[in-house]
């Protein structure tokens, strides 16, 4: 019995101690929070897409109180979110919202991608891609179940003719479809997307032109025509700087598949 109380008295008062400790390392070490980026957290809307360029919601928060970065880098939550963002920092300032859109990089709807089998699974691109790339016989393509569309915060993507396309009169810019999809199709670029290749396949012209009839087969000419030295191929897929294209539309004229355009051949003045 005394045994038995001993050992009691004697973890109890290691219990005591601790707490003790623990309270006083609260206190010393107690960082106070700055109730600013509280109130900027709740303004974002919180989607967490990384379209900011940094982790989540929190992390542009952080940033923000600490002057690492600009109010205009959310997307999702429009001219809103900036002016309140700008008026918990009690800043002025004439940057105005970065715009951003959604591009899907490929053609290869049922009139130009050839099928190289017919696909009975799950209706989703992640499945489809486990079984040989899916069904359609360029494996670096749109697969079209619409993984893309079923995360689209702004019902902002659409399928049609087996292949995802941007509506971007509603499209936020929130990249969560970039993360989805699992094929790397998508990309989110600063509006105005002067010229874009609507192509990902990074195979040579003699494998990809039995496959797509649109796809890119770096044959150099959009390069060579530039006047603005914006486009360059890198593994056989030409690719353009939109910092450096001015518009000239030299490109789409000279491409032999014709897969450089405006995305989707969309005019963008509706989103200037």
């Amino acid at each position: 019995m005394h045994t038995i109380l001993t050992a009691t008295i004697t973890f109890s008062g290691i219990g005591l101690i601790c707490a003790a400790l623990i309270t006083v390392a609260t206190k010393l070490m107690f960082v106070k929070a700055d109730p600013r980026a509280e109130k900027i957290r709740k303004t974002l809307p919180g989607a967490n897409c990384g379209a900011c360029g940094f982790s989540g919601c929190d992390a542009y928060a952080h940033a923000l109180i600490e002057g690492e970065t600009a109010t205009n880098l959310c997307p999702p939550g429009g001219d809103e979110a900036l002016m309140q963002i700008n008026e918990i920092l009690s800043i002025s300032t004439g940057e105005s919202l970065k715009k951003m859109t959604a591009i899907v990089h490929c053609l290869g709807d049922s009139k130009t991608m050839r099928d190289k089998m017919e696909y009975i699974g799950i209706n989703s691109c992640l499945a489809a891609k486990q079984l040989f790339g899916g069904q359609g016989a360029c494996t670096y393509g749109c697969v079209g179940f619409g993984d893309c569309v079923k995360v689209c915060p702004s019902a902002g993507i659409y399928i049609a003719d087996n292949l995802a396309r941007i509506d971007t009169c509603k499209c936020s810019g929130c990249a969560v479809c970039v993360k989805a999809c699992p094929m790397g199709v998508i990309s989110v670029e600063t509006v105005p997307v002067l010229t874009t290749v609507l192509c990902n396949n990074t195979e040579k012209a003699t494998g990809l032109k039995e496959k797509c009839s649109k796809g890119c087969i770096g044959c150099n000419r959009c390069v060579k025509e530039c006047p603005a030295d914006a486009i360059t191929v890198e593994e056989n897929l030409a690719r353009i700087d939109n910092t450096k294209c001015d518009g000239c539309k030299r490109c789409l004229e000279v491409c032999i598949k014709k897969c450089i355009s405006f995305p989707l051949n969309l005019s963008w003045s509706s989103l200037l």
